[in-house]
C-alpha cells in the first residue's frame, strides 16, 4: 500500500441557521407566521412587539439609569471583540440601522400577557347550532319528560342538513340503551314533533319528505301548491332529469303550469340545516394591497399584516451590564433576534417584488377581468426579479393580495395556456371565463353542448378540445347539457 497526499478542491452549499430560517418563515402564511412568532416571543425575552403599550408603571432596573447607560455606552466604545460588545454598537447606531434594537424607550420589559390584551369587544359571540336550536324550542313544548327526553335524543342524531337517518332501525337500538322500554311508536311521534320546529323540514329523511313539509306549510292558496307536493312526492327524480314532456303527462298540466310549479319547488331549501353553526369560519388576511395609482397598477404590503417586532430594551441592557460575567446565552438570544427580526422583514420585502412583478403582467386582468387573464409561469416571475422558481412557489402559496376584484391567492394568477390560431396564447383562466359567460347566455331550452362550446371557441381562434371544455366545465361546477335544460 502507498501513502500520498492529495490536494482537492471542491465547492459545498451550505443552509446556514439564519437561511434555514427565511426559508421557513417565507413558506408560512400570515396565520402561520403569527403562531411561529408567538413561539419565538415566548422563548426569547430578548424580542417583543412593537405594538403593545408599554407599561409605565413598571420599575426602572438599576442598569436603566441614563447616567449609568452614559458610563456604559463609554466602555462599549473601547470593547468591539467580544460577541457581547456588539449590543451597545448596535445601541449607538440605532437610527440609521432598520433593525430596532435595544430600544428608544427605557425599562421597555412589557409582559405579553398584560390586561390590554383582554380586549372583549375582539370576541365573537358563538353562534348557536342547530341542536340548540331545536332544544331550546322543544323546551317550549307542552311535551311530558319522557317525550321531551325521546325528542332531544333525536335532534342528537340529526345530521348537518337537519336529516335523520333513512334507516331509523339502528337509531331505535341506540336510543333504547339510553330509555328503557321505548317503543317504535314514541320515536316517530318524537320524529313528528321535530318536523313542526323551525327551520321547516328539518328532521325529515330524505330530500322529497323535507320539500313536502315545505310545501305543506304554505298557506293552502298558494297557487300550484298541490302540484308541487305531488311532484317532490312521487317524481323528483324526473325532475332532476329535465324530462319535462314526461313530467307533464304524470302531473296531467300543460308547459306554463309546469314552469310555476317548477318555480315554486325552487324557492325550497333542500338542506334547511346548513343556516345553522357552520363552525369552522377561517378568515384569510391579505399580505398585499393593490391599488391603481396615477394609471399605475401598485402592490404595497399590508401593514395590519406585518408584525412589529424589536429587541427588548430591559434585556439588552442586563445583558450589557453583565457581559464581563460571561452572559453567553442572552448574547446568543439577541443574535437570534436580530436575525429573526431581519428575516421577517426580508420575507415581506420578497413578497412585495414578487406581487409586483405578477401585478405588472396582469394589469390586463384588474382592468377588464377574468377574460384578459394571460398565460403566466413561475420561471417569467423568477426571472423578473432575480429568484429561483422553488423561491416563487413558495412565496405564491397561501399568500394573498387584496384588490378591486377581491381577495386573491398569488397562484390564482399563474396557470396553463392554450395556442391561439393568430401565433398567441390564451390563459386557462381567460378560457373558462368565456365558457362562462357563453353559458350565461344561452338558450335554456337548447343549452350548448360541450362540442358546440369547443366549436364557438375555435371561431375565435381558441383550439380546446371537447373534452377539455368538459373539464374546464366541471371545474366551474357547471352541469352538462342535459341537466341544464329548462322549460
Amino acid at each position: 500500500m502507498k501513502h500520498s497526499l492529495q490536494l482537492k478542491l471542491s465547492q459545498h452549499l451550505t443552509l446556514t441557521p439564519q437561511l434555514q430560517q427565511s426559508i421557513r418563515l417565507l413558506q408560512l402564511s400570515t396565520v402561520e407566521l403569527n403562531q411561529e412568532l408567538e413561539r419565538y416571543l415566548a422563548e426569547n425575552p430578548l424580542l417583543e412587539r412593537e405594538d403593545i403599550p408599554q407599561e409605565e408603571s413598571l420599575p426602572a432596573k438599576p442598569g436603566t439609569n441614563p447616567e449609568t447607560e452614559a458610563e456604559r455606552d463609554g466602555d462599549a466604545e473601547g470593547d468591539g471583540e467580544s460577541q457581547a460588545a456588539s449590543a451597545p454598537e448596535t445601541h449607538e447606531d440605532r437610527g440609521n440601522d432598520d433593525v430596532p434594537s435595544m430600544g428608544d424607550d427605557m425599562g421597555s420589559g412589557v409582559r405579553r400577557d398584560s390586561g390590554d390584551r383582554d380586549d372583549f369587544t375582539q370576541f365573537a359571540a358563538a353562534e348557536p347550532t342547530l341542536q340548540d336550536h331545536l332544544l331550546a324550542q322543544l323546551a317550549l313544548l307542552s311535551l311530558t319528560e319522557r317525550d321531551r327526553n325521546i325528542a332531544a335524543l333525536l335532534v342528537g342524531h340529526l345530521d348537518e342538513d337537519g336529516y335523520f337517518p333513512r334507516d331509523l332501525a339502528e337509531l331505535r337500538e341506540t336510543m333504547a340503551e339510553a330509555i328503557p322500554e321505548l317503543e317504535p311508536e314514541e320515536i316517530d311521534i318524537a320524529r313528528r314533533h321535530i318536523q313542526f320546529l323551525e327551520p321547516t323540514g328539518v328532521g325529515a329523511r330524505d330530500v322529497p319528505e323535507c320539500l313536502a313539509l315545505q310545501l305543506r306549510t304554505m298557506p293552502v292558496q298558494t297557487p300550484h301548491r298541490d302540484g308541487a307536493i305531488a311532484l317532490v312526492t312521487n317524481h323528483l327524480d324526473v325532475l332532476a332529469a329535465r324530462d319535462f314532456n314526461r313530467l307533464k303527462r304524470l302531473l296531467g298540466v300543460d308547459e306554463d303550469e309546469l314552469r310555476d310549479i317548477r318555480a315554486l319547488i325552487l324557492t325550497l331549501d333542500p338542506k334547511p340545516g346548513r343556516a345553522f353553526g357552520a363552525g369552522d369560519v377561517r378568515y384569510v388576511v391579505p399580505d398585499v394591497v393593490v391599488r391603481k395609482s396615477s394609471g399605475r397598477w401598485t402592490a404595497t404590503l399590508n401593514r395590519d399584516a406585518m408584525p412589529r417586532l424589536r429587541i427588548n430594551k430591559m434585556y439588552a441592557d442586563i445583558l450589557q451590564a453583565s457581559r464581563d460575567n460571561g452572559a453567553k446565552h442572552l448574547a446568543g438570544q439577541l443574535q437570534e433576534a436580530r436575525w429573526l427580526i431581519k428575516n421577517v422583514q426580508q420575507r415581506f420585502d420578497t413578497i412585495l417584488r414578487v406581487t409586483q412583478a405578477i401585478v405588472d403582467r396582469q394589469k390586463n386582468y384588474f382592468e377588464h377581468g377574468e377574460v384578459a387573464m394571460r398565460p403566466l409561469v413561475l420561471r417569467e416571475i423568477a426571472e423578473a426579479v432575480g429568484l429561483h422558481e422553488s423561491t416563487i412557489s413558495r412565496v405564491t402559496t397561501q399568500k394573498y393580495m387584496f384588490t378591486p376584484r377581491g381577495i386573491l391567492e398569488l397562484k390564482y394568477f399563474f396557470g396553463s395556456h392554450v395556442s391561439t390560431d393568430t401565433g398567441g396564447s390564451c390563459s386557462a383562466t381567460a378560457i373558462r371565463a368565456l365558457i362562462k359567460q357563453l353559458v350565461a347566455a344561452e338558450d335554456g331550452k337548447k343549452p350548448l353542448s360541450d362540442h358546440r362550446i369547443s366549436d364557438i371557441l375555435a371561431q375565435q381562434g381558441i383550439q380546446v378540445a371537447r373534452r377539455t371544455v368538459a373539464k374546464y366545465r366541471e371545474a366551474l361546477q357547471i352541469q352538462p347539457a342535459n341537466l341544464r335544460k329548462s322549460i
